[in-house]
C-alpha cells in the first residue's frame, strides 16, 4: 500500500497548480488521470497557444449561485502571480484584446511549465489511471486506482466537468460530491455555440460562415464581440459569452451594427443616394451577403428611393434588434466549460475544503464558479489550485 499526505484526482489546470504549491510545502503529492496526457485542455486552448489569464480578472467575471465566493481565491493569486511564473520560465506571451495573455508558441509550453514545477517539488504523476473506489478511512481517504490500493490524508477532486467528452472529460467530481453528500449546483453546458430550428436555418443556409462583430444581449447581459453564422446556428466569442446567460425558452437579441443608427444611415442614402439598392446601402456596414439577406427578407428589393420610412425601420430593427429564439445549444461536445458544480456553500472559500467532510477538497471547473470566456477560466483554475495548495 502506497500512502501519500495528498492525493489529486485530476492533472489539469488546477490539479497541477494544486500539486505544486502542496508539494512546495513539503508534502508527499500524487496526481492520477485517466488521460493518456497531463493538461489537455492547455494544450488545445487559445488555438493551441493557451489564453493562460486575463488581465482585467474580477469576481464579476465569475458565474455562480453564490458570486462572492472566489473573491478570496482571486484576491490571493491574481493573474500577475501567475505571469510571475511564466516570466520566470522565459516563456513568451502577448496580450490581445480585453486583456487576453496568450503563449507567443505553445500551449505546450504552459503543460511542460507544470510538469517541471511538479517535478521540482517531487510530486509524483500517474497517467492513464482510473479511480475505482473511494473510501474514508480514520486518516484520511482509501483509493483503489489503476488496481493499486493508495491512501492519503487530504483528497483533492480537481477531474473537471462535463465539457468536451472526447477529451475524456465526466462528471466524476459530481458522483464523488454525491457519495459524501455534498450538493452540486445543476450543471449545463457553457461557452458553447447555440442551435436555431430547422426552419429558421434553411432560411439562414446561405449565411454559414458569416462573420460580424455584434452586441448580443439576454436580459439585462450583453456582450460586445465577433460572432459567426453556422450550419447549426450562430457561434463566435459574442455568443458564446451570452450563452452562459441563456437559457431554454428564452430569446437572445442581436445588434450587428453596434454603434451605428442604422435608420438614420438609410434615410441619408436615400436622400443622397437614391438610386443605390438596399442591400448596397447596407453593405456598408454589414458582408455583403448578410446585407443582401436582410434586403430580401425585409422585402426590400428595389432602390433605396423607393422605400418609405416604415420600411426602412424595419430594415433598421432586423440590424440592430433581430431577436432571435435559439432551440438549444451544442452541448458538452464543445462547450468549453460547464456552468454549475459543486455547490460553493459547501466549501472554505480560502481553502476549497468540503466543511462536512475533513481531508476533502474541490477545485477548478468541479466547482459552481465559471468564467467569462477570456482566460477567466484558467484564472480560477490557477487560484483554487493555488489555495488549496495551502491548505492541504
Amino acid at each position: 500500500m502506497e500512502n501519500y499526505d495528498v492525493i489529486v484526482i485530476g492533472a489539469g489546470a488546477a490539479g497541477m497548480m494544486c500539486a505544486i504549491e502542496a508539494g512546495r510545502r513539503g508534502r508527499s503529492v500524487l496526481v492520477i488521470d485517466h488521460a493518456k496526457a497531463p493538461g489537455e485542455k492547455i494544450r488545445i486552448s487559445g488555438g493551441g497557444r493557451c489564453n493562460f489569464t486575463n488581465t482585467r480578472t474580477e469576481p464579476k467575471n465569475f458565474l455562480s449561485a453564490n458570486p462572492k465566493f472566489a473573491i478570496s481565491a482571486l484576491r490571493r493569486y491574481r493573474p500577475t502571480d501567475f505571469i510571475a511564473l511564466v516570466d520566470r520560465h522565459h516563456i513568451a506571451w502577448h496580450e490581445k484584446t480585453l486583456g487576453q495573455l496568450f503563449c507567443d508558441d505553445s500551449a505546450r509550453q504552459i503543460v511542460a511549465m507544470l510538469l517541471e514545477e511538479m517535478e521540482a517539488v517531487g510530486a509524483q504523476l500517474r497517467l492513464e489511471t482510473s479511480v475505482t473506489a473511494i473510501d474514508r478511512t480514520p486518516e484520511g481517504f482509501r483509493l483503489i486506482a489503476g488496481g493499486r490500493t493508495v491512501t492519503c490524508t487530504s483528497l483533492v477532486l480537481a477531474s473537471g466537468g462535463k465539457s468536451i467528452p472526447k477529451m475524456g472529460a465526466t462528471g466524476f467530481a459530481y458522483e464523488v460530491a454525491a457519495k459524501y453528500g455534498v450538493p452540486v449546483v445543476e450543471t449545463r453546458p457553457a461557452l458553447v455555440p447555440l442551435t436555431f430550428d430547422v426552419s429558421l436555418l434553411e432560411r439562414l443556409r446561405t449565411l454559414a460562415g458569416v462573420a460580424v462583430d455584434a452586441r448580443v444581449s439576454s436580459g439585462k447581459t450583453r456582450f460586445e464581440e465577433a460572432m459567426l453564422f453556422t450550419h447549426r446556428g450562430v457561434s463566435g466569442p459574442a455568443i458564446l459569452q451570452i450563452s452562459s446567460y441563456w437559457r431554454e425558452g428564452g430569446e437572445i437579441e442581436i445588434d450587428m451594427a453596434p454603434g451605428t443608427d442604422v435608420f438614420e444611415l438609410l434615410r441619408e442614402a436615400r436622400r443622397t443616394s437614391g438610386k443605390q439598392a438596399v442591400a448596397t446601402v447596407l453593405s456598408r456596414i454589414l458582408p455583403k451577403s448578410l446585407a443582401n439577406h436582410i434586403a430580401v427578407t425585409g422585402g426590400a428589393v428595389g432602390n433605396i428611393a423607393d422605400a418609405n420610412d416604415a420600411l426602412l425601420r424595419r430594415l433598421a430593427g432586423s440590424v440592430s434588434a433581430w431577436r432571435v429564439k435559439p432551440v438549444g445549444s451544442e452541448g458538452y461536445r464543445t462547450a468549453e466549460v460547464t456552468l454549475g458544480g459543486v455547490d460553493t456553500d459547501a466549501l472554505d472559500s480560502r481553502t476549497m475544503a468540503v466543511k462536512a467532510v475533513p481531508g476533502l477538497y474541490f477545485i477548478g471547473e468541479a466547482v459552481d464558479v465559471t468564467g467569462w470566456l477570456g482566460g477567466y477560466n484558467f484564472q480560477w483554475a490557477w487560484a483554487s489550485g493555488w489555495c488549496c495548495g495551502q491548505a492541504v
